[in-house]
């Protein structure tokens, strides 16, 4: 009998996609940290970091699901990272669309006189790069 709740317990203590969660959930509170504090460097370093954990959960999970391994809890804890991606996804496609506002405002269309349509068309291109300007 006290073979039976060891060997219960030991896939649970061997569990790869437990920590691995863990760390893509903390990361991804650390992606938003970074989104909240607009610190570029910080988010480009999480960011990379929530790419490679999600990448490995997800694979980790689909291995999981086909053995029908994967508990509802962790399905859950999968799908609420994912979640949570997409929204840091958008909240930064809403951020970058703002910068580009505010980019157009401060720097108007030039009138088509002064560099003609290939300086607009230059202006386009460098989207707003200050070390190509």
């Amino acid at each position: 009998m006290s073979l039976t709740p060891s060997s219960s317990t030991a896939p649970a203590a061997a569990d790869p996609l437990t920590p691995l969660l863990t760390e893509l959930e903390s990361a991804l509170g650390s992606v938003q940290a970074a989104l909240s504090q607009r610190d570029a460097l910080a988010l480009e370093r999480h960011a990379a970091s929530v790419q490679r954990l999600m990448t490995d959960a997800l694979r980790e999970g689909r291995e999981r699901g086909r053995g029908g391994d994967l508990t509802p809890a962790l399905r859950q804890r999968l799908a609420a990272a994912g979640a949570q991606v997409a929204a840091q996804r958008a909240a930064l496609g809403r951020a970058t669309a703002a910068l580009d506002r505010a980019i157009d405002v401060l720097m108007p269309p030039e009138p088509l006189g002064l560099y003609g349509q290939s300086g607009r068309t230059l202006r386009q291109r460098s989207s707003g790069d200050v070390a190509s300007a």
